[in-house]
Formats: structure tokens, sequence, C-alpha cells
């Protein structure tokens, strides 16, 4: 092929790729537990200009560390604050994390493949369009694992810039999810070399010297700040509770069997699932401690793969975006496959699943998110005269009610929602005495004809209630 005709044909995929990525990130309102959650801190952070302290109703909420916040304050600074902005970091994300599988890639001559993998996995596709740490810690740890395969299979002179990169990285990780942000690269690195029965080369092992401060001092821009000015408090809910008692216990109701992640790992490469099972049955025929190209890229990729899987399955607390930074391993597995095959054959896979996408997202995605987020129904009681009132909200699924009535959702001493169920009548007539009340749909019967009750709408799935004791 003609090298400019290679070069246009490149251009017109980055293209299709960031405008696929980008389009209708502000479609949906903010959906689940999580999302609105995320925003919100990233507002407050954005309307107090403290980029340290995260706080959700003016209360700390250490849960997560600060990259992803970082991402969409500045999204919102440009952009305004909307669903939009509030989702273009994570896409970017994902665009960064299809870039890095790409220059991986365009090392072994097959980066159009993995990169197309890599951009049409239903799971990634998912995760970039969602408020998500998810997607933030595997694009850190992409580029972090994509630097060190780099170095594995470099033959210049640039083996230590590379390693500066896997640290760099490692440090931005920290950033991105915590203490999993070191676990994932250097669990990937040491299976890759128990796979391969060898050592580390001695410039890998000395670089421990000067890559390990460079990574904490990266990271060290938010958790010095952070440690500084709240110090035990921070330390104990950020690494004691959402790390160590999340990792050894249940406490956050999140329990799956031990074979929960393989499971999943099939599902998280649709539509490609069938071609990384080839990829499985092809490893039969590998040469193990080789040292060309295509070995390296193998035994590294299915360490990349396995070792997120190994290390979250023991956890007492399990979900599916757990292991999304396993994915760019399966992309590079399943682009030594499509070597093999024709183009074509691929091309059609990745460019159905594209367009199935925007027809899910244009057609079918309003409906089921109506149900899943109570945006509409607190327009609708604005309209009705309660733009103003206290927002009593639920402890559920959706907690849409913290970003859409942000200045109004009443919490209690702890930073959590207080329910309708929970404030006394001493303490609603102290503040007011008229709420906005978010309660199961299937509870809204038992309240029609009571006075001072009034059902003003509900999406399927939660009703929102006029409750006036004037």
């Amino acid at each position: 092929m003609h090298p400019s005709t290679l070069a246009k044909r490149l251009y017109l995929f980055l293209f299709i790729i960031i405008a696929f990525y980008l389009y209708g990130l502000g479609k949906l309102p903010l959906l689940g537990p999580d999302e609105p959650r995320y925003a919100q801190v990233a507002r407050e952070m954005f309307l107090t200009g403290d980029l340290i302290t995260p706080r959700l109703g003016g209360h700390t909420w250490f849960e997560k560390p600060a990259l992803l916040y970082w991402m969409i304050v500045a999204a919102f600074k440009v952009f305004g604050v909307s669903e939009w902005s509030a989702r273009l970091g994570p896409a970017l994300c994902g665009l960064l994390t299809i870039a890095a599988v790409w220059r991986v890639g365009r090392e072994i001559r097959a980066s159009e493949s993995s990169a197309l993998v890599m951009a049409t996995c239903l799971s990634l596709i998912f995760f970039s369009r969602a408020a998500s740490f998810d997607v933030v810690i595997t694009m850190t740890t992409s580029w972090s694992l994509a630097f060190f395969l780099l170095h594995e299979l470099s033959t210049t002179k640039r083996k230590r810039l590379l390693l500066f990169g896997f640290y760099f990285f490692v440090g931005l990780s920290l950033l991105a999810k915590g203490l999993v942000g070191i676990v994932i690269p250097f669990g990937v690195v040491g299976l890759y070399y128990l796979l391969r029965r060898r050592w580390p080369q001695r410039r890998v092992v000395l670089s421990l010297l000067w890559g390990v401060p460079l990574a904490v001092a990266v990271s060290a821009i938010w958790y010095g700040p952070v440690i500084a000015r709240n110090g035990w408090t921070f330390v104990d809910e950020f690494f004691v509770q959402h790390h160590f008692a999340r990792y050894v216990s249940n406490k956050y109701h999140h329990p799956q069997p031990i074979y929960f992640y393989p499971v999943i790992i099939l599902l998280l490469a649709l539509p490609w699932t069938f071609h990384l099972i080839a990829a499985f049955v092809k490893a039969r025929k590998w040469t193990w401690r080789s040292d060309d190209d295509f070995s390296v890229l193998r035994v590294f990729s299915l360490a990349w793969l396995l070792a997120p899987i190994v290390f979250f399955s023991f956890s007492g607390s399990k979900l599916p975006g757990y292991v999304l930074p396993s994915l760019p391993g399966v992309a590079l597995l399943i682009s030594d496959v499509l070597r093999q095959r024709k183009p074509a054959e691929y091309i059609s896979i990745a460019g159905g699943t594209m367009v199935l996408v925007l027809l899910a997202l244009t057609f079918a995605a309003d409906h089921f998110a109506r149900g899943e987020s109570v945006r509409d129904l607190l327009l609708l009681a604005n309209v009705r005269g309660y733009a103003n009132a206290p927002v009593l909200a639920q402890r559920s699924d959706d907690r849409s009610a913290q970003f859409y009535a942000y200045d109004r959702v009443v919490y209690d001493e702890h930073g959590e929602v207080v329910t309708f169920d929970e404030i006394s009548l001493t303490e609603a007539r102290a503040r007011g005495g008229r709420f906005l009340v978010l309660i199961p749909v299937r509870y809204v019967e038992n309240f029609r004809g009571t006075p001072g009750i009034e059902i003003i709408g509900d999406n399927g799935r939660t009703a929102i209630l006029g409750w006036n004791l004037r």
C-alpha cells in the first residue's frame, strides 16, 4: 500500500474512533450510585476551589483519589457543569487506552488490528461513557505497562527513558485509584517474568532505586497535602476502610464466587470473546522463553490479562469494573490471532459493533435511563413550585439527586443522605416544613390522599412527592 494511502486510512480511522467516543456523552443523565456522586464531588471542588479535600454535600469524601475529580473540574471550568463535561475526562481516558494499545501494536506491525479490537470492546465503550474511576486506572496502567513492554521489545538506547515512563504512570495510577495503581503494574511485570522463568535484567532491578521514588513523588502532589490537611481521618477512611477492609471483607456488600472474574473477562471481551478463546488455545504452541518480539508480546499480554484477575479474585468485594485494566492484554492477545485472518473479518465485526452501539444510544438508551435517574422528576417538581425545597433522597442504587439537587439534599452528621423515614417532624418543621421526597414507586399508593402529601410523578422506579407541613 502506498504510504500516502496508508496515512489517509490511519487519519480516517482516528477520526472515526474519536468521534465515536465523544458522541452523545451528554445525551443521558448521570446514572447509578457512583456517577452522580463523583461528578458532584468534582463540582464541589470546582465551586470551592479546593482541589485537595474531596467533599460530598460539604462532608469529606475519601473513598477515591483525586485524578478523576481533577479531570472533571478541568472540563467544568472549560465547558461548564453538565453531563457531557463530567464524562469528557473518562472518554479521553478510553481514547488514551486505545492509543497505548496502538503504540504497542505498532512495534510489531499490528497497530490497526490491536487498536480496533481495543476500541470496540463493549466494556471499554461502556466505561468510557461514564464518570468512572475504572477507565482512569485502566488508562494509567495501560501506559505504564505499554512503556515496560516497549522496554522489553526495544533494542535502542532509549530503554532508561521507557522505564521512566513506566514509573511515571505508576505514580499517576496511584492518583487514579489508590494502591491498586502499584499492584497491577508490578503484578503484571512480576507474573511476566515468572511465566518466562527468567530473572529481570540488572537494569530493571536497579531502576527500582530511582523509579519507586519517582512514582511516589508523582503521587505525592495529592497524597502529601491531603494527609497533611486531614491526618488520620484520611488515612483511616481511604487506606484502612476503602483499601484493606474492602479487599479482605464483605463490608461493602459486593460478594462473588472466586470464579467470578474468569467469567466476567469473557463478557468484557465482547464482541471478541471467541477470538480470545482462540488465543488461549493457540497458547499451547507458544515458545514461552524465546526472545523474539511475538513471543515476548504474547507472554506479557497473558500476564497483563491474568494478574488483575488473580488479584481481585481473592478480594471480598468484587465488581466487574475492577478487572477492566486486563482489557489491553485481551486486545493484544486477540490481535495476535487476527494476524492470520483477513482484515475484512475483523473490520466488519468492529464496524458492526459501533453501528449497534450508536443505534442503541440513539433510540433505546433514553428509555432505559429514564428509570435510573431522578433528573426529570426534579425538573417536574420545579415546575410545580418546589424549586427551592430541600430534598429527602434515598440510599439506593440511584444517587442522582446528589448531583441534580446538590444544594438541597439533606445530609446527616456522617455525610449520609437523610431519608423520609429518618427525619423527625420537629426537624422537618425546623427546616421549613416543605420538602421533596424520593421513595420507591411501589410505596406511592400508601401516601395517596394523605394530607400534606402531593404525588408529583414517578419514572417507573422512583416516585417524587411534595411534603408540606405548613
